[in-house]
């Protein structure tokens, strides 16, 4: 079977078997960013509206992001990288801009737990992250990060949860890397589970 490809040959574009927009094949995460290229407010206002787009279980629209830049917001920009564990903080300082995502626990009518709230949230972000990947901007996720730092650097109130934190801004040299993993990782294909491991026909395990 023939693959889908991007007419990009950056080794990160994705090599699809079956044919998917471009922008899915574009969009990776990478680690190297560009540290003298700021994000323009009003290109991260146009990710802002992408996201209010995405679906929402009731309307509800339980994202919130708060953008922390280098230049406009450092202290809250040093609270929120010092909040950073694992590896993180060995590639993080060169991102121009960061985007705490956080959401509501509660159902904004009656106050009850909504239980689709990290499901919501999680669309409005691929909403985000691929018109990104439009407009020519990179993103990563961290999970990797101490929730009770990342309140305190924000001033996230009580009902209100810490999801990631976000780095935005443009690719950068792979070179700049401090850990040799984290560069071998800027230049090695992606790859994902094959559609029959989680394609189910009728009942699970039953081959589509």
């Amino acid at each position: 079977m023939a693959l889908t490809e991007s007419m990009s040959t950056h080794p990160k574009t994705a090599r699809a078997e079956r044919e998917v927009i471009d922008l899915i094949l574009r969009r990776w995460s990478p680690r190297a960013f560009d540290p003298e290229r700021p994000v323009a407010r009003e290109d991260l206002l146009r990710l802002f509206e992408a996201a209010r787009w995405a679906p929402s279980s009731g309307n509800e629209q339980p994202w919130r992001f708060i953008v922390v830049d280098r230049a406009e917001s450092p202290n809250e920009y040093t609270a929120l990288k010092e909040a950073l564990t694992g590896r993180n903080p060995l590639w993080a300082s060169t991102v121009p801009t960061f985007v705490m995502v956080v959401l509501r626990e509660t159902l904004e009518r009656n106050d009850q737990v909504n239980r689709h709230a990290w499901y919501d949230t999680g669309q409005a972000v691929g909403f985000l992250v691929l018109q990104a990947t439009a407009m020519g901007l990179s993103t990563r996720q961290m999970e990797g990060f101490d929730r009770e730092k990342a309140r305190a650097a924000c001033a996230i109130p009580v009902g209100f949860d810490p999801a990631v934190i976000m780095a935005v801004g443009y690719a950068g040299d792979p070179a700049s890397l401090q850990y040799d993993k984290h560069r071998e990782a800027e230049q090695t294909p992606r790859s994902r589970k094959p559609l029959e491991e989680f394609v189910f026909s009728g009942a699970w395990g039953r081959k589509y």
